[in-house]
């Protein structure tokens, strides 16, 4: 299509079209593109409305709406040839609707802008990507809790300050990331219910005179109500702001969940192997195993966050209504919607194939005097004591432990008792990184028959 077939469309305002750097600036079509379905969506629901409503006949509603099928497939053939000289996605399916029925086409834009048109399609397809996330978010916690239930009694270190701090299991630990994951699942949903409002039919800024019927074009969209605001509708992109801020959180989740499974899978660790199917070797050296990964996840938080932010800096300063400025809002979420949706894909694939090695983690678990807590807890339960003073106590028997080179089940009676004389040789029960884990039975502890339960709860909740 020609500058002057571009311009045409516009009328008898501009004489002239656009040089090539307003043309570059103004275009949107490279990456608006991708609101193909949910635009054309839209258009057929506006034109089934505009009949109902006798705003347009029957017949031409019939020819538009089936004309689009016919853009649609040619799009998702890949035949469809984007102009940039028609600037977006709208102007690209009306122009080549025209080409498709004729006259008719030039009805479809009755009663509706490109304000809230736009506005319909980054909502609609904003909405597919929470439904997407969440999909993929129930996948991962699938394959978590497949990790949790092998696991629910293997025992492992828990850090403080990635310093040994009391034993856990493995169930435990992961079933701390269900937990995390369900949070994300969550926001999606609330910030899901919260953005399905139509915006269809708010037209450039204030409505419209056509006898219109917004709930019937809600409806037929899968919006709960129409947008209750003309001004607000068309230039609202809280939904697209909730989307990356729910979005930036779960990534944030996913680069912590990273950062583990590449310190774990370090030769230093050996807590886990990761299959080959998500590590690369060196070019150099032959034989590392590279959880690349997982390292890339950790980085995708940066686009993500940056995402956040970008479209916050773009909204901050606009006044009601509409301003050119939110073409900007798009590129940044589709960006982090893509890596979001291929992170997510990536840590199920990790934690699905995954091998915990059993063994090296209750050999880190009994270390580092693991079992101190329990037995200031042993002081304090049995003995009567102030838990300062048993602190205290618990301090010196570990400082004992050090200076002989052992860890604390490792003492002799005699030992403690020379640092306390009331202890008593039962406290040894307590002192095994297993009965530790066993006694932990308050509700959302380590013991494996509380991760069993809450293991339990989670299956139910995805079934």
């Amino acid at each position: 299509m020609t500058k002057d077939q571009a311009n045409a469309m516009w009328g008898g305002r501009f004489a002239a079209g656009p040089d090539a750097i307003m043309e570059a600036i103004n275009a949107s079509i490279g990456f608006d593109k991708r609101l193909a379905a949910q635009d054309i969506a839209g258009s057929r629901a506006h034109a089934a409305m505009l009949a109902a409503q006798g705003i347009i006949s029957d017949t031409d509603a019939q020819a538009i709406r089936e004309g689009l099928l016919t853009v649609l497939s040619e799009i998702e053939s890949g035949s469809f040839a984007f102009s940039t000289a028609l600037e977006d996605i709208h102007m690209n399916v009306e122009a080549r609707l025209k080409e498709v029925i004729g006259e008719p086409a030039g009805r479809l834009h009755t009663a509706r802008s490109r304000n809230d048109q736009v506005a319909t399609d980054f909502k609609l397809w904003v909405r597919d990507q929470i439904d997407a996330a969440v999909q993929g978010l129930q996948a991962l916690i699938a394959v978590l809790l497949d990790q949790a239930e092998q696991g629910a009694d293997w025992v492992m270190p828990g850090f403080t300050h990635l310093q040994t701090a009391q034993p856990v299991t493995w169930g435990h630990h992961m079933m701390a990331y269900v937990e995390m994951f369900g949070r994300d699942m969550s926001r999606f949903a609330d910030a899901r219910a919260r953005m399905n409002e139509c915006p269809l039919g708010a037209a450039a800024l204030a409505g419209t005179s056509f006898p219109i019927d917004r709930d019937a074009t809600a409806a037929a969209l899968g919006f709960d109500r129409p947008a209750a605001n003309s001004l607000d509708a068309v230039s609202d992109r809280d939904f697209a702001l909730e989307f990356l801020s729910c979005a930036s959180i779960c990534a944030m989740h996913l680069s912590r969940f990273a950062e583990e499974l590449v310190i774990w899978s370090s030769a230093q660790f050996r807590f886990v192997t990761l299959s080959d199917r998500f590590s690369t070797g060196s070019s150099i050296m032959p034989q590392k195993k590279n959880p690349d990964a997982a390292e890339l996840i950790r980085a995708k938080i940066g686009r993500i966050f940056g995402a956040n932010v970008a479209l916050m800096m773009v909204m901050k300063g606009l006044p009601l209504a509409y301003a050119k400025d939110t073409q900007e809002d798009k590129e940044q979420v589709f960006d982090a919607a893509d890596n979001l949706m291929l992170a997510l894909a990536a840590m199920e694939g990790m934690v699905k194939d995954m091998t915990a090695n059993r063994p090296a983690l209750e050999a880190a678990a009994a270390s580092g005097f693991s079992t101190a807590t329990d037995l200031a807890d042993w002081l304090v339960r049995v003995l009567g004591m102030p838990f300062r003073q048993a602190h205290h106590v618990t301090g010196a028997l570990v400082a004992l432990a050090e200076q002989k080179g052992c860890d604390l089940p490792e003492l002799s009676l005699e030992d403690m008792q020379s640092v306390h004389s009331e202890i008593r040789a039962d406290v040894f029960d307590v002192l095994g990184v297993h009965n530790s884990v066993a006694s932990r039975l308050s509700y959302g502890g380590t013991a494996p028959e509380q991760v069993r339960a809450q293991i339990a709860r989670w299956r139910e909740t995805l079934a």
